[in-house]
């Protein structure tokens, strides 16, 4: 059976716990571009383990998801907090970190110092922008970051879910993730 048969929704639970990277690529080719005013909301995220050195980082520190409010307004990184998810400024993120070494971002270490940290974090103001870009020659709706050199990419999986693909200079390999509209 080809990729284009299955279900998206059944093949993201069928893979939610690990996917090889190249399937992850076939099946993110697959879908449709995703337009950049379906973007707008609040979408809660999980990763896609494909083996990527980032795979479980954003949710062991607590990643919530991302919200649009529109193309010029993008909150990147939602994190849980007792009041809810909020807005963390990714501009303090250590992406050097995260490109040569991210078995410290890992480590116990890290992940207090952001706890501790993270209400620091905190911000009201937009920290990226959506934007249609061409990604494996297709155009799709993809949020650009303010201050750091990345990119993500987004295919619609359908109404209410989308496929993301962080393109990050100097990453080594992919990191997938989804997003699931909420309310």
């Amino acid at each position: 059976m080809t990729l284009q048969f299955i279900s998206g929704g059944k093949w993201l639970a069928d893979h939610r716990h690990f996917v090889p990277p190249d399937e992850a690529f076939a099946f993110f080719d697959v879908f449709r571009p995703q337009p950049v005013e379906e973007m707008l909301g609040r979408w809660r995220g999980s990763e896609l383990p494909t083996g990527s050195p980032l795979d479980g980082l954003l949710e062991s520190y607590g990643w919530w998801g991302k919200e649009f409010l529109d193309a010029e307004t993008v909150h990147p990184l939602l994190f849980e907090t007792a009041s809810g998810p909020r807005p963390v400024d990714p501009a303090f993120l250590p992406v050097g970190v995260l490109r040569r070494a991210p078995r410290l971002a890992h480590s116990r270490a890290a992940l207090a110092a952001f706890a501790a940290a993270r209400p620091l974090l905190t911000t009201t103001r937009p920290k990226a922008r959506l934007r249609m870009i061409e990604h494996r020659g297709v155009v799709t709706a993809a949020m650009v970051y303010d201050r750091l050199p990345i990119i993500d990419v987004f295919r619609r999986v359908d109404g209410r879910t989308v496929l993301g693909l962080m393109d990050l200079r100097g990453l080594p390999d992919p990191f997938f993730f989804v997003l699931r509209r909420e309310g």
